[in-house]
């Protein structure tokens, strides 16, 4: 009988030895050897032991040993399996985004919300509303779009020709397709004459652009001017090409 046992005891061995290869073998090893001495300890207790029992004892022992080692073993890789290295909420096998700023606000795919959709995530969005389809820069606001060509009469706000060609255009795709999304045109000017005089004069003409707009099809209740004067230059002031550059009209999204 107990040479049976013996060999169901080795079979069980080879059973979970092959189901356990996975594991480390120093760390099989032991656990296996520790589980042996539990064993032949606790088969030394009692009246009719000898040294078949001790051995049978000691088999069962690293046996369990080997088993617990490959439960942990286990445990231990459906752990790294679920680590969620930024603490996003989204598992790294999952997350898309790995590096996620700790506090962010992600979606299912362990990236930052942009809820505008503007290519920008929302906790570095300082315009978290921009209009669909509106280009931004890297603080999620949008662009001003420098309307090149849109120029005035020397010292007035007198659009020329070449000027009125280009806003008809601007005006018709606004109307036709955007008549939903609100415009600001801003006037700029260079810094030659008095700061006041160039103040009022940059006004002058971002309010005869929205005028011009109005006139050509465009809602007034969403076109805005406001005027800046000679304070934010974009050009060398002291050459004719830099004075030219900053005296603009821009086009941005509100």
């Amino acid at each position: 009988m107990k040479i049976l046992k013996m060999l169901a005891a080795i079979g069980f061995v080879a059973i979970f030895a092959t189901g356990c290869a996975s594991v480390p073998a120093e760390k099989w090893q032991n656990c296996a050897i520790a589980g042996a001495a539990i064993g032949g300890a606790a088969g030394g207790f009692g009246d009719d032991h000898d040294r078949e029992d001790l051995a049978l004892s000691a088999l069962g022992g690293a046996i369990i040993g080997g088993t617990i080692c490959a439960l942990m073993a286990d445990e231990e890789k459906t752990v790294e399996m679920e680590a969620d290295s930024d603490g996003d909420g989204v598992v790294d096998s999952l997350d898309e985004c790995p590096t996620t700023p700790e506090g962010v606000a992600v979606d299912s795919k362990g990236c930052a919300l942009d809820s505008d959709g503007d290519g920008v995530a929302d906790y570095k969005d300082q315009c978290p509303n921009s209009a669909a389809g509106a280009v931004v820069n890297e603080l999620g606001c949008a662009k001003a779009l420098v309307l090149d060509g849109v120029n005035f009469h020397t010292n007035s706000a007198d659009l020329t020709e070449e000027a009125k060609g280009i806003l008809h255009q601007i005006a018709e795709a606004h109307y036709t397709h955007h008549g939903d999304v609100d415009l600001l045109i801003s006037g700029y000017t260079d810094s030659r004459g008095a700061a006041a005089y160039n103040q009022s004069l940059s006004e002058k003409r971002a309010a005869a652009v929205v005028a011009f707009m109005v006139a050509h099809g465009c809602d007034g209740s969403k076109l805005t001017s406001v005027g800046y004067g000679e304070s934010q230059a974009i050009a060398d002031n002291a050459t004719k090409v830099g004075r030219a550059k900053n005296r603009r009209v821009e086009l941005s999204v509100k």
